[in-house]
Order: C-alpha cells, then structure tokens, then sequence
C-alpha cells in the first residue's frame, strides 16, 4: 500500500445515513411555573337597564415545575461523564436534561428578559469550595424551610431571597441540597445574566436519515433536549473538579453586583465529579497530523509511508548495490546467515509484510511446501539466499509444534480421515450416497451388527439368532468376499472429489475444526511475534505509521509449515490439502506506532476502498504503543480519528474554533479553508490566541484565567463571533453551533 496524507485534521468522511440535528435558542413556555389566582366578575343587566356586579370565588391554581431538585432520570447526559478521567483542560462541561424547557420554565427574577434561565451550570476546583475542598461532589442536605430560615442552620451563605408567598406549604419540607460559594469565587465565576441565555439552547436530535426537507418540518418533540454549558474551563495542569447545576432564583440581584461577604448559598439541582489530566501539549490532532506531515502542512512522501527500512542509496549504484536496494525498497533487511556447511554469509529476509506486492513464485516452488530447505530461494548470480519463505515454514511448524492442542487434533483429523477414505476405497458405492459418518469410521463389524439391529424392525436379528443354532450344529460357515485392492492412485483419484472431500471433513468433525480454526488464526498472523512481522525496529519507528502488503506466499508457507509435523506418508500430505482451504488471507496492513494507541485506544480508524467501507480482518495492539490493522482487500484511504465524544464545547487543541455556517442550506458545516478559523493566527502559543477572551484574573486569584467572557466587559467572545460571520449578533442556537468541539480526523490517500 502506498498512501499520502491530505494535509491537516479532517472532518469525519460524510456518514451514509443522515441525523438531523437542529439548535433552538430556548423554549419559553406559556405560563411560567409559579402561583396564580383566577379573579372573576359577572355584570348582569337588570330590565331597569342598571348593572349588578357579581364577584366570584378566588380561584387559586399553581403551575407546578422542578424548582429545588430535578429527577436524576431526566438527565440524558453529562459531559464529562461523572468520574471520567482525561484531558478536559480545553472544553467547557455541558449538561443535557429531558425536558426542551427545563431552564426557562421559572423567571429569573423581575427585570430580566425571558430568554435568560433560571439556572447555571458552574464549574469548581479542588480547594475551592469550603464544604468540598476535595471537588468530590459533597454538599449540605436540608429542607427547603431550613434554607431560607434566618438562623442559617444549613450553615453560613446567603440563601436565595424568594418571596414567602411563592412558595407552596409543601415545597417548604421538600428536600433540597446545598452548596457554600465565597463570594470572591462566586463573583468570579458567576454568568451575567446576558450571557446565561447564549449558555443554554435547546437542541433536537432526529435518528438516521431524519427528514431533510428544504423547508424545515416543525421540531419532533421527542427529540427535543435542554443542553446548559458550563462558562469555565478545567484547569491545564489537571486535577479533580466537581461541576453543580445550580439555581439562580433568588440570586438575580448579585449577578450584576458584588456578591455578599458571607458568600451564598446555591441550590445544587445536581451535581458529578471528574478529573482532568495534565495538558502535556500534544493532542490528537497533534499526533495525527505528525503522523501525516513533516511541518504539519507538508504531506510525508508516499515512498516514507512503506513498511521498510530507510536506506540512502548511492548515486550511482553498481547491479550488485541495485539488486540489495531493490530487495531492501520491497521490505526486505539483510541479515547474517550461517549455511549448513558452516560457511557464514549473508542472507536477505522479511516478513509477511512486504513494501511492493511480493513477486510471483517460480514453480515448482508453488506447489506444496514440504521442508524449510525446499522453501529457500538462492540468487545464482550474487550467490545468496531469501530467507523468507524458509522461515515462513519454519515459524510455522514451530508454532505447531508448540501448540499441543493443535497437534493432538492434526493426528486425529489425519487418523480419522484415512479411515474413512480407505473405507470409501472399498467401498466407492458409498460415495454417490449420503453417508453418516460412523459408517465411515466405525469398524465394519460394528457396522454389520447395527444394520443387523436396524434392519426390518429387528426381525432379520430375530431370525439371525434362530438361525444360529442349527447353522452351527450343521457345520455351516459364511463364505468371506473378496476384498477389493486399494492403490495409492486410487486413494488420490477420491481425494480429488469433492464430494469426497466434504465426506471426510465430515467424519473428522470436531478435529478438523481445531485444526482449520488454528490454520485461520495463523493466516491473520495472529499468532506471529512482532519480530516476524518487522524483523528491524527502524523500519517503523516511534511515532510513524507505515502501510505494508501482505504476501499470501509466506502465509501459506507458514500454514505449509504447520501441517507438515507427523507427516508419515504421501496420504498424511495429500490429506492435508483437506486443511488448506480455510479462511481469507489478508491483503493489507497498517502499522501504526504513536502514543495515539495508549491515550486514545478507542480511536475511529477507517479504510476504504474506493467509497467502500473495507472492515478489518484482525485490529490488534503489540505492546502499549503498536497498533496493526489487517484489511482483506488492498485499501485506498485510510483514516485516523479521534474517538466521538458526542456533541460537546470548548476550544481546539491550537486555541482556535471551527466557524460552522450560520445560514444557506449547509449549516452547521465548518467553514473551509483559513477564513473558518477563528481567532486568525497570531500566535503559536496553545491557548494564548483564546486568551483575549477571557476574563481578566482577579487581583486576588493569581491563577490564568479560565472563565469565557460570553458578553461581559472587555473583549466578549460573542460580539467577536458575531463579526467574524457578519451578521449584527449571533443567537444562543448560533453560538453553540460556533461552541461545538468536534473531534478530529487524518486522512490517508493512495496516490499512484
């Protein structure tokens, strides 16, 4: 396989089936939870044409929503997901709750629009929060009564200033939980009520191949989610965080002003745990585009993509340099090689995997392989020797001989199946018909008796052993029949039959399964050490990816090998071509050596040929940080992925967003080419190019900052977004689409 990069993380190939997934700003309902009262009057008209009002009853009703607490069942999900450990430093933690209208089915308070809800999602460090130093997640529990009593038996805060009559009996026993925020950290990390409403849209999410309509259906309820994003980073340097969505009810009038001395007293409606693991400054796409790239733009050649050694070639080689370079350019190392005459010398040798389709071997080196000697190819004119099918055999047979199971189960195929094609030669009869097995394994007296017992519903047995008697006293005997001769052709001319063949496979039963499940197993090369498959180490070095072709000669010298062990006879040889015809053998690999294997074991690889999705053969992993991939079929594309994470927030690993269109009929998709980056490029430094979007740092927290400035003072992300797309101001819908931290993709392409 000869592959090139495309140059820089790609997008993920467009999938086949289609989802429909569409952001809403928010979802207001149309009377919002709280008390009401129904005040009516009647006017009747008398006949002397004077009115007499008739006032009626008071009629109290309460619009009851989720207000203290929220059912853990109706949260669809979190992210980070609660416990999770990774590296978190660069996204912004999400919540996704059931219910479309969850966050703006209270107001927040008077004076305030009604987009903004009426809850945050706020993210704490360990050693922050004074009743969870260790970000586990722990908070006070208490009664509703209990929080807003003077006294403050929940313990020190300001609780939420709520209106006694808004209040319902029962609500005042309902059991809520707590949390404790200073006030310098709550000013610091508290969203203005501005920016509450870009943090929170809602979103529908329509199964594969949704309507596409060009004019857009209404929204499928069901499918409707509320998402409330975080507007604080994980800290770079990791560590343990907890993450509380919080009410604000009650708070409205500290969002625009410093918060009280003593702290407040935040409802957690829930709450979870993660840890974030040290930036080491080298992501995903980091890696992948390495893997593609030698300056991160410019695409590795092709030639460096193959699995062989690197060699610098003479300018003007001599036809002895150019035959050693050219077997070294297909995969082949030169290795010292000691001759049975005790001559040393050198020899060239390689594994299954090859730089170039392996040549064609000459006859009558393709037919069966029956010794190590009779697979070694001697180039006359340089006078050394490939190695390479010779150890093919060799790693073969060691293998067999290693695996007791396998052995045991060879002799008994072997065994079983020359009983049953001698039987057949006796008796070629039995091969036009159908036959079960025991009658062509079992003893013939065995036989004889079972037909004896079976036949005319046991009357010729009856009669045999009425028989018996008289027949002996006579002096009776049966005459013996001829027996038929067996000759060597004879045996071959059945073997060549196929529907002989599929007798005694047959007849074998379980043991020719054992032996056809091993010879396939070997076939994907599952049993190969790693030096088999590189014989040097330099031919895929530390962070390199390599695409190699897989020379089916050598794997079935190396299943020639393994079924050459208890070969007694030309039977036993000719028998095992019953073995030979087992699963497919693979066409390509690729060799991938990263530290993307370790820290990202469930990355998305995907190869096709042409739009083809190829599946592999075998996906496995040597070692902690080598990863091979066996396709069936020569592949065209290949492509590495950063394992999906569903939808969520942040920033990219270089301090940059992914604009996505806002409008036209491709929204959504990212923006092409430098104008979809966003900031611009004007510096290399992670993180720094986001910086300006930040709030500033507290003169009292020395900390870098890692609060999102949405829409507050200085330089606010959203204005910037807003003029980077030209439009006068961005939606909460159109700025979680800006938001969106979608994963990462190399692409590998052939290139003849």
């Amino acid at each position: 396989m000869t592959a090139a990069p495309e140059s820089g993380p790609r997008p993920f190939t467009a999938p086949t089936a289609r989802h429909r997934t569409r952001f809403f700003d928010h979802r207001i309902p149309s009377l919002y939870a709280g008390r009401y009262v129904i005040n009516n009057r009647q006017v009747l008209k008398d006949v002397d044409g004077e009115d007499h009002e008739i006032e009626a009853t008071p009629q109290p009703f309460d619009v009851i929503e989720p207000r203290f607490s929220i059912d853990p069942a109706g949260i669809n999900a979190r992210f980070p997901v609660p416990d999770a450990k990774g590296a978190y430093g660069l996204i912004l933690p999400h919540i996704n709750l059931d219910a479309p209208g969850l966050p703006w089915n209270r107001p927040l308070g008077a004076g305030h629009e009604e987009a903004v809800p009426w809850m945050a999602l706020l993210l704490f460090r360990e050693g922050e929060l004074p009743e969870d130093p260790d970000a586990c997640g722990l908070v006070v529990l208490g009664s509703v009564r209990e929080l807003l009593a003077s006294d403050r038996p929940l313990g020190p805060g300001e609780p939420p200033a709520l209106p006694e009559e808004s209040l319902r009996d029962d609500e005042n026993e309902e059991r809520c939980a707590t949390v404790l925020v200073p006030a310098a950290l709550f000013d610091q990390v508290k969203p203005l009520p501005v920016e509450m409403g870009y943090l929170a849209h809602v979103r529908e999410g329509g199964p594969p191949d949704a309507t596409m309509a060009a004019v857009e259906p209404a929204p499928d309820e069901e499918q409707l989610n509320a998402i409330v994003v975080a507007n604080r980073f994980p800290s770079a340097v990791g560590g343990r965080h907890v993450v509380h969505l919080v009410s604000l009810e009650g708070f409205d009038q500290y969002l625009n002003a410093p918060a009280p001395a003593a702290g407040v007293r935040l409802v957690s409606l829930t709450s979870w745990s993660f840890t974030s693991e040290p930036d080491s400054g080298i992501g995903f796409g980091d890696l992948a585009q390495y893997l593609a790239t030698t300056d991160g733009k410019t695409p590795r050649d092709a030639e460096e993509l193959r699995l062989r050694l690197p060699v610098s070639a003479p300018a003007s080689p001599s036809d002895h340099q150019r035959e050693a370079l050219d077997r070294m350019a297909g995969g082949a190392v030169a290795l010292p090689q000691r001759l049975e005459t005790g001559e040393r010398t050198v020899a060239f040798h390689r594994g299954p995997l090859t730089a170039r389709p392996a040549r064609e071997l000459p006859k009558p080196a393709a037919t069966r392989l029956e010794s190590s000697g009779e697979a070694l190819i001697y180039l006359e004119k340089y006078g050394v020797f490939d190695t390479a099918y010779a150890a093919a055999f060799t790693a073969g047979r060691t293998l067999a001989l290693a695996d007791a199971e396998f052995r045991s189960a060879l002799l008994e195929f072997r065994s079983t199946a020359r009983s049953a094609v001698r039987r057949l030669a006796s008796h070629p009869e039995l091969a036009g018909r159908a036959v079960a097995a025991r009658q062509l394994t079992a003893p013939l007296s065995f036989e004889a008796f079972d037909r004896l017992l079976l036949d005319g519903d046991g009357t010729r047995f009856a009669r045999a052993v009425n028989q018996a008697g008289p027949q002996l006293r006579a002096g009776l005997h049966r005459t013996a029949t001829a027996r038929r001769p067996r000759t060597v052709s004879g045996v071959r001319a059945l073997l060549s039959q196929p529907s002989v063949a599929t007798l005694l496979t047959q007849a074998a039963g379980d043991e020719f399964r054992t032996v056809t499940d091993w010879l396939d197993r070997l076939r994907r090369l599952e049993m190969l050490g790693f030096e088999h498959l590189v014989p040097d180490s330099r031919m895929l070095p530390a962070e390199s990816i390599r695409f190699a072709y897989v020379d089916p000669c050598w794997v079935r010298a190396a299943v020639d090998g393994a079924l050459s062990i208890g070969v007694g006879h030309a039977l036993d040889a000719d028998l095992n071509q019953l073995a030979t015809t087992g699963g497919p053998v693979p066409a390509c690999a690729v060799l991938i050596r990263s530290d993307l294997v370790p820290n990202w074991p469930q990355a998305i690889v995907t190869a096709y040929a042409d739009t083809t999705v190829i599946e592999p053969l075998r996906s496995t992993v040597y070692g902690t940080d080598i990863r091979l991939l066996l396709y069936p079929q020569v592949i065209d594309r290949f492509e590495l992925a950063e394992p999906p994470r569903g939808i969520c927030f942040g920033i990219g690993e270089v301090g940059t967003l992914q604009l996505r269109r806002i409008s036209g009929d491709r929204i959504g998709y990212p923006v092409e080419g430098a104008a979809g980056e966003f900031p611009p490029e004007n510096s290399f430094d992670r993180f720094d190019r986001f910086r300006r979007f930040l709030r500033p740092n507290d003169p009292d927290n020395p900390t870098d900052p890692d609060v999102l400035n949405v829409y507050g003072p200085g330089d606010p992300l959203v204005p910037a977004l807003s003029q980077a797309h030209d439009v006068q101001q961005l939606s909460s819908a159109q700025f979680a689409l800006q938001m969106i931290n979608a994963p990462q993709a190399q692409t590998f392409s052939y290139r003849p």
